[in-house]
């Protein structure tokens, strides 16, 4: 490989290997098989940069790929290079160590871009770490052991929209190595993410904003820290209401997981989440129901979410089509929800459902054929659904 080029999937490859691969009609990356959006071939500076430092090092003089034959390697070895192979040619330790070697080198490399470079140099640097940490837990160690996590901080700042946007995609990436997790918070990220989060300058940016709060928040203490951010759950509702499809499932999901604290639920509510989730439920485009339905059922564990989700008049018909038409985690999470509305003084929602005419028959069924936990759930609320019958001049327990 003598002129290493990243396509749309973020994988690297040798100019002109994979233009022959697009240029035959191939429209998918070689490696992943993913589809690739677009067929630009962007310059991969810092691998270019490594392997001419290796090989002016090592005496191996550079042929021009335009000359060299398609079944020959661009890089040829020096006489003292030449030695015989053994019918394995490489050796999988050694070809892990060469490639982890490599990523390592270009890992500081780009990293030393980010801390003494200029904006444009910054930009394309953040954005190749972004891609470096997409793939493999390795990487990501790698690149944090390289010093990378505080430039990346102190990018989400910057006043460049693509910076900033590559910064934080680049710390979501690294976040997903749970040892990372504690070296971006150590790094003060979280007031920086949610800054972001609330005012980026692009939407992909709030959006990969609001995911790393989600990766960041799978550990406990940190549900704690980030939900005592003034911004933070504000601005994963605001996302509910403004972002993309991604985006929405993105502030669904993070919300979710500070909703499990439960000082955090009350400001889930108070921040507006309630409306919105119910209105995603009914959202098809959105296709984020069964994460809607999470965050309710979690909600439903404070009074304030209580008393919010039982103002909606139209929940009751959505939930018991839920029953009918949704996945079994959906089933499940719509008895939840049906469940703990009836109790404690709903009889109101109680009567609701029991003047529908589908939702005996769905809970029957349920109670029959549904998973354990929808069977369990289906014959409680049944169960409660007959003692409103019996005594309805009282309130239902």
């Amino acid at each position: 490989m003598q002129d290493p080029v990243i396509v749309a999937s973020g994988h690297t490859y040798d100019r002109v290997s994979i233009a022959q691969w697009i240029n035959s009609g191939h429209h998918t990356c070689p490696k992943s098989g993913q589809r690739l959006i677009h067929m630009a071939l962007i310059p991969n500076y810092a691998l270019k940069s490594l392997i001419h430092q290796f090989c002016q090092e090592n005496n191996i003089p550079l042929t021009d790929p335009a000359t060299s034959s398609s079944s020959s390697s661009h890089i040829e070895r020096s006489p003292s290079m030449k030695r015989k192979l053994p019918e394995k040619a490489v050796d999988h330790i050694s070809a892990t160590k060469t490639a982890m070697d490599t990523v390592k080198k270009t890992a500081e490399f780009l990293v030393g871009k980010l801390a003494m470079g200029s904006i444009d140099i910054q930009r394309q640097a953040a954005y190749e770490l972004r891609l470096l940490a997409k793939t493999g837990m390795d990487n990501r160690r790698i690149i944090s052991e390289a010093g990378a996590i505080p430039f990346l901080v102190t990018l989400l700042s910057s006043h460049d929209p693509r910076i900033q946007e590559n910064a934080v995609t680049a710390l979501l990436n690294l976040s997903i190595f749970d040892n990372n997790k504690v070296l971006i918070v150590a790094a003060g990220a979280i007031d920086n993410i949610v800054d972001v989060l609330d005012s980026g300058k692009t939407m992909e940016a709030r959006e990969n904003a609001a995911a790393a709060i989600f990766s960041l928040s799978l550990i406990d203490d940190y549900k704690v820290i980030i939900g005592s951010r003034p911004k933070a759950i504000p601005s994963l509702v605001g996302l509910l209401r403004d972002g993309t499809t991604a985006g929405k499932r993105d502030a669904a999901t993070a919300l979710f997981n500070l909703a499990v604290y439960s000082v955090n639920k009350v400001n889930v509510v108070v921040s507006g989440a309630v409306p919105l989730l119910i209105d995603l439920l009914m959202d098809d485009k959105a296709g984020i129901t069964d994460d809607a339905l999470a965050v309710l059922s979690l909600l439903l564990g404070c009074s304030e979410g209580l008393e919010e989700i039982r103002k909606s008049k139209s929940l009751v018909p959505i939930l018991i089509d839920l029953l009918r038409f949704g996945s079994p985690k959906g089933k499940e999470n719509a008895l939840t929800l049906l469940l703990g509305l009836c109790k404690d003084g709903g009889d109101e929602v109680a009567r609701r459902l029991l003047m529908n005419p589908r939702g005996i028959p769905s809970l029957q069924s349920l109670a029959a054929d549904g998973s354990m936990k929808a069977q369990r759930k289906a014959d409680a609320l049944l169960r409660l659904l007959n003692r409103c019958c019996s005594q309805p001049s009282k309130p239902v327990e």
